[in-house]
């Protein structure tokens, strides 16, 4: 198996077309046509994760967030990112991203937040916009219901819990090939009428090079007519965040304790208490800030992320209970979830959690 085929098998699970566009993910450092002879799962790539590779004999490292963040304008070791850079180059180690396109993933880090939580009912906290495109095109009506299918077996006509889904309108098309022309239908030169059907099909973003290619593939015309719209609808599965519920509400005080406990965390930073049960919760793994309104407005009892700033905490405006557990301990499970994904996907050579700590943070 090359690392292009361990990516597409990633991109299954959060496809790099859902990556914040401040974002650098992907395929970091290395060739995508090499052949991989093992998988290092960690969350940050740091030295001593490319020595961990080196010695278990991994030549593909899967890092949630991504060693580069920036553009780097020289290699020459002065910083750790370089150095990073220049061991993995050396000893022919890839290095993988995916990073906010899991963010956004239904099945990803939120996700686990939520499952160690045990959070029920859960939905996006603030979906992803312009994820849905829309086909229309024109086709003989005999050649309709084929093309339909081809276009459903390449993942269109999916909306929310629902598939195969399509609208079709009869009507009469026309052409005139000019002498270079090898119509279907018709003759060159000459104006042909053609009982057709519009098919209009929508499909998420990251599908539209195959849609349409099955498009081009299937139709039978020699110039296919079609239109591509970005539709604003929210995809209920693709976003920033998770809001559920708890099975049986907490006092404050309690569900903080649970909450440490659970995450692992050696402390966590709050708002004020209100003196409310906590049993709507909302969070955000990693830097999380910038969703606190959303919290507020979705009627969260708790929002749960880090990095919050001291000016955050006000913005609880005894409306919500404000939890910074870390960055780290709020994605230490994002591993897990990418290792597990990985063994039952690939089979034939070892993929393997690393067992560097690299959480930058220590607690006195």
């Amino acid at each position: 198996m090359k690392v292009k085929e361990v990516i597409a098998l990633l991109e299954e699970l959060a496809p790099l077309a859902y990556s914040e566009d401040f974002d650098n993910t992907g395929l970091l450092v290395g060739d995508s046509n090499t052949t991989v002879s093992g998988i290092l799962v960690t969350l940050d790539t740091l030295e001593n994760v490319v020595d961990e590779a080196i010695e278990k004999n991994c030549n593909l490292i899967v890092s949630f967030h991504p060693i580069i963040f920036s553009g780097l304008k020289k290699i020459t070791g002065k910083t750790y990112v370089e150095r990073v850079v220049q061991k993995a180059i050396k000893h022919d180690i890839a290095i993988f991203s995916n990073h906010t396109a899991l963010d956004n993933s239904w099945n990803g880090v939120n996700a686990m937040i939520c499952e160690k939580l045990g959070l029920i009912n859960r939905s996006v906290l603030i979906p992803q916009k312009e994820t849905i495109k829309k086909l229309i095109t024109f086709v003989p009506s005999k050649d309709a219901e084929n093309l339909r299918n081809a276009l459903f077996a390449a993942g269109a006509g999916s909306i929310g819990n629902y598939e195969n889904c399509s609208f079709n309108t009869e009507g009469k098309g026309s052409f005139k090939g000019n002498e270079f022309s090898n119509p279907l239908m018709g003759k060159k030169g000459e104006l042909h009428f053609e009982e057709e059907i519009q098919i209009g099909i929508t499909y998420a973003k990251h599908l539209q090079n195959n849609i349409l290619k099955t498009l081009f593939a299937t139709h039978p015309y020699e110039e296919v007519a079609y239109e591509v719209t970005t539709l604003e609808n929210q995809n209920q599965h693709l976003g920033m965040g998770m809001i559920g519920e708890l099975e049986n509400a907490m006092e404050e005080k309690t569900f903080l304790h649970f909450l440490k406990k659970t995450m692992k965390t050696e402390c966590v930073r709050h708002s004020e208490m209100l003196n409310k049960p906590i049993k709507k919760v909302a969070v955000l793994g990693g830097s999380g800030s910038f969703a606190i309104d959303a919290a507020k407005k979705a009627g969260a009892n708790a929002f749960i992320s880090a990095d919050f700033k001291y000016h955050d905490f006000f913005k609880a405006e005894k409306t919500v209970l404000l939890a910074d557990i870390g960055h780290y301990e709020s994605e230490q499970y994002t591993k897990d979830l990418l290792h597990a994904f990985l063994q039952k996907k690939i089979t034939s050579f070892a993929v393997l959690l690393s067992q560097t700590n690299t959480n930058p943070i220590s607690y006195l």
